[in-house]
């Protein structure tokens, strides 16, 4: 079963984003590591670039597969997770915690009410399983 934090919200392309006034830390979750498997190596969009709520803000390649990463919120990065650089891993080790992706500012911090809560997200990849 996959670890999916109460306190986050989710989008169906497997990000996360955590909320501290209007900046938004996006990763992937748990589930989405788990279906790459071993993550390689990181891209993500360097701070001051602008994105708009589902475009690409990177890639993660693992063992697998080559995935595009999709930001659930507009805004303006602020900062990107240099460890990553050095230690893809942590997105598999700790997908909440020191596997983060980026930092966005929200251009509007109502877009977070449209993604899924935990128990939502749950639902969403039990159905994607079956």
């Amino acid at each position: 079963m996959a670890n999916i934090p109460e306190d986050l919200h989710y989008s169906k392309d497997h990000e996360w984003v955590r909320v501290a006034g209007n900046i938004a830390t996006i990763g992937i979750t748990d589930y989405a590591q788990n279906s790459l498997g071993d993550v390689v190596y990181v891209e993500l969009s360097k701070p001051g670039d602008e994105l708009a709520a589902n475009e690409s803000f990177g890639s993660v390649e693992s063992v697998k597969a080559v995935s595009e990463l999709f930001t659930p919120v507009s805004g303006a990065v602020t900062e990107q997770n240099d460890a990553l650089q050095d230690a893809p891993e942590k997105v598999n080790t700790d997908p909440y915690g020191d596997g983060w992706m980026i930092r966005v500012k929200m251009s509007s911090a109502g877009e977070v009410d449209s993604l899924l809560t935990a128990a939502e997200y749950e639902d969403f990849t039990k159905e994607e399983t079956e």
